[in-house]
């Protein structure tokens, strides 16, 4: 990764508060929507004997012979990588879900570095001779490898030698759409996590942005682009993608950004999908931030005709659209008016064990959904035992904490219902005050 993600030179990513994250007794009362379950494909296997369980059920539980745990689970990766090779599309893309899922729930970094030219091989021969899916499960693999590798030259190796593949796969129009998808997230995180070269970052961005700059009307803002309804979901991963790596873009690339890309972007908000206008929103806020951060008096010129989409999708209430999604869209418009208006970021805490992070910024919110993302449900561990995430986030070393710490600082049940029941009586009783005054001004 480029150096300036070290430290506070992280731009927005970096802590605001002194420290990003605190230990709290009281971090499990209450559930986070970041402890949802990731989606997993079950995917028929050639090879029963070592995928006919899935790889939660031989990854989840307590066991009380943690290294014999450990043993099983990795003769298990051994075989899942050696079908990796296997004759069957449908054998290998079983092994690719389950190396999948148990990169995103565990650590396996020294299992990873003796194995690292063997899944690089395999990973090329998927990526180039593959389809569709095993194109899609294949780069999302290799962005997983790059989170467990972490920003050494072993990661650096894993990520040039698979990038041009990347490349190629997200700029092939006859490709499969989901492959393009995953392809452009796997490039955006492999670049900044691994690469140490600035031209790696411009190429990155240059390659990720023409993704998306290619479905821009020719008659400036006010035209609606023409995206077609199967290439939603890859313009929002490439925008996303590129917004990521606009957290660790030098001062001078981000001016011209600015210039070229600010008054374009605006027109994805007219899309017909509400991820693509949600990524759309995101990053704009995000390159408001960034150029106030270059300079704090920043001026847009079209800032009022800008806020006028802005409001009017952070109230929309069109029937025709559904109502989780205009619930969605308009509480990240309104945040996104906000910030775009002068305001400061929504600040966003995320619990996880007995400590506490903190996310203050556009750059913030990008860089953690983006790990979100790949990780699914194995974020929460990975924030607790992963240094390259524990650096990014400001975390500090990884706690330690033996049983007898863990149960004595556990909040038991009945206090945890009692917290939730007061939550909710103090709620009801706001909201009914609000009820009496709306009844009487009728």
């Amino acid at each position: 990764m480029p150096r300036a993600r070290k430290g506070n030179k992280l731009r927005k990513g970096g802590q605001r508060r002194g420290g990003g994250a605190r230990s709290s007794a009281q971090a499990d009362s209450g559930s986070s929507d970041d402890e949802a379950a990731s989606e997993a494909r079950s995917t028929a296997s050639e090879c029963p004997s070592l995928l006919s369980t899935t790889a939660e059920d031989s990854l989840g539980g307590d066991v009380v012979d943690e290294q014999g745990q450990q043993e099983d689970l990795e003769e298990k990766l051994k075989e899942y990588v050696d079908c990796l090779t296997d004759k069957s599309a449908k054998t290998r893309q079983g092994a690719l879900e389950s190396l999948r899922l148990a990169l995103a729930s565990r650590l396996l970094p020294d299992f990873l570095l003796e194995r690292r030219l063997t899944l690089a091989d395999a990973l090329e021969k998927c990526l180039k001779k593959g389809k569709g899916e095993e194109q899609a499960l294949a780069a999302a693999v290799l962005g997983l490898l790059c989170v467990q590798l972490g920003p050494g030259p072993k990661g650096e190796e894993l990520f040039h030698s698979l990038q041009p593949l990347l490349v190629s796969v997200l700029s092939d129009s006859t490709a499969s759409p989901a492959a393009r998808l995953h392809c452009a997230s796997a490039l955006g995180l492999g670049c900044y996590v691994a690469a140490a070269d600035i031209q790696d970052l411009v190429s990155c961005l240059a390659c990720l942005e023409s993704v998306f700059s290619r479905f821009y009307g020719l008659g400036g803002s006010s035209t609606s682009p023409v995206v077609p309804a199967s290439l939603h979901g890859l313009l929002s991963a490439a925008l996303q993608a590129w917004a990521l790596l606009l957290t660790i873009c030098p001062s001078t690339q981000i001016s011209h950004i600015l210039d070229r890309q600010l008054p374009r972007l605006p027109q994805l908000l007219s899309s017909e999908s509400v991820n693509l206008r949600i990524a759309a929103g995101e990053t704009i806020a995000l390159l408001f931030e960034l150029a106030r951060d270059l300079e704090e008096e920043f001026v847009y010129e079209d800032m009022e005709a800008l806020c006028s989409v802005l409001r009017t999708l952070a109230t929309d209430s069109n029937k025709y659209r559904a109502k989780a999604d205009r619930r969605r869209q308009r509480s990240t418009f309104r945040a996104v008016l906000h910030s775009v208006e002068g305001g400061e970021c929504e600040e966003e805490i995320v619990r996880f064990g007995f400590e506490v992070l903190y996310m203050d910024s556009w750059a913030r919110h990008r860089i953690y959904a983006a790990f979100k993302e790949v990780l699914g449900s194995g974020m929460h561990h990975h924030l607790q035992n992963n240094e390259l995430l524990r650096d990014i986030f400001g975390l500090g070393p990884v706690l330690l904490l033996d049983a007898t710490a863990l149960k004595a600082c556990k909040v038991p049940r009945f206090e945890k219902h009692l917290y939730n029941a007061a939550a909710f009586k103090a709620r009801t009783k706001a909201r009914s005050r609000v009820r009496d005054k709306r009844a009487d001004i009728l």
